[in-house]
C-alpha cells in the first residue's frame, strides 16, 4: 500500500509540472507570438532591402559619374581631325604670316602678313580652349605640307616671295572657308560648331583680303620682269 501512496501524493506535482512545461513551450515557440516573431524577420528583410536600394543607386551613381567624366574625351571622328587640322593650319598661318611681315616687299602684303598674325593667333588661342575641354591634343607644330611651304618661301626675296606667298594664302584660306563651313553645319559638338561658326566670316574676310593681295603681287611680279629685262640686255 505504501507504494500506492506514494504515487497519489506525487501524481499532483507531476501533472503540475507538465503543464508548466507545456506552458513554457509554447510561449517559447514563433507561433505562440507571432507578431513579435514577425516583427524580427520583417525588420530584418525591410533592412535588407533598404541595403540593397542603397547599393544599387550607389552603383548607378558611381556609373553615371564615370559616364560623365569619361565623355570629355569622347568626341566625334570628324570633329576631332577639324580641330587637329585647323590648329595645324593655324599655327602655319601665324608663321608665315611673321615671315610675309618681316621679308614682303609690297606694304599690302606685310599688312595682310601682320593681319594673319594677329587674327590667327587669336583664334589658336580660343580653339585651344575647346580642344581642351574635349580632351583634344593639338599637334605642337604645323603639317608637312605646310612646312615644305615655309621652307620654300624662306628661300624667296622680294616680288618672287610676295607672289608665292599670296598664291600660298589664297589656296590655303579656300580649304579653310570649305572647311570651316561644313564644321559650322555638321559638327556634333555644340562648341566645335560655335567656334567654327564663329571664325568663318574672319576666315572670308582672309581670303578675299588675300585674293585682293594676290592680285597687286602678281602685278609686281610683272613690273618687276619688265624692268629687268634691259638691265639684262
Amino acid at each position: 500500500m505504501l507504494p500506492i501512496k506514494l504515487v497519489k501524493a506525487a501524481l499532483p506535482a507531476a501533472l503540475l509540472s507538465l503543464a508548466v512545461g507545456a506552458y513554457a513551450q509554447g510561449a517559447s515557440s514563433p507561433g505562440a507570438s507571432p507578431s513579435s516573431g514577425a516583427s524580427k524577420p520583417g525588420s530584418m528583410n525591410s533592412s535588407g532591402a533598404m541595403s540593397s536600394q542603397d547599393s544599387s543607386s550607389s552603383k548607378s551613381s558611381s556609373k553615371s559619374g564615370s559616364s560623365k567624366s569619361g565623355s570629355k574625351g569622347q568626341l566625334d571622328h570628324a570633329d576631332r581631325k577639324f580641330l587637329e587640322e585647323a590648329a595645324a593650319g593655324g599655327m602655319a598661318e601665324v608663321e608665315m604670316g611673321q615671315l610675309a611681315a618681316d621679308r614682303a616687299e609690297s606694304s599690302e602684303v606685310k599688312q595682310f602678313g601682320q593681319r594673319m598674325v594677329q587674327d590667327h593667333t587669336k583664334a589658336n588661342d580660343q580653339l585651344k580652349q575647346v580642344a581642351s575641354s574635349k580632351g583634344v591634343e593639338v599637334p605642337a607644330q604645323t603639317d608637312k605640307s605646310h612646312q615644305k611651304k615655309m621652307a620654300k618661301l624662306q628661300k624667296l626675296q622680294g616680288a618672287a616671295f610676295d607672289k608665292q606667298y599670296m598664291d600660298d594664302m589664297v589656296k590655303d584660306h579656300k580649304k579653310d572657308v570649305k572647311d570651316f563651313e561644313k564644321a559650322s553645319k555638321s559638327a556634333k559638338d555644340p562648341e566645335v560648331k560655335s567656334f567654327a561658326s564663329q571664325t568663318l566670316p574672319t576666315l572670308q574676310e582672309h581670303l578675299k583680303m588675300a585674293q585682293a593681295a594676290q592680285k597687286t603681287a602678281k602685278d609686281e611680279k610683272k613690273s618687276s620682269k619688265g624692268s629687268g629685262k634691259p638691265a639684262a640686255k
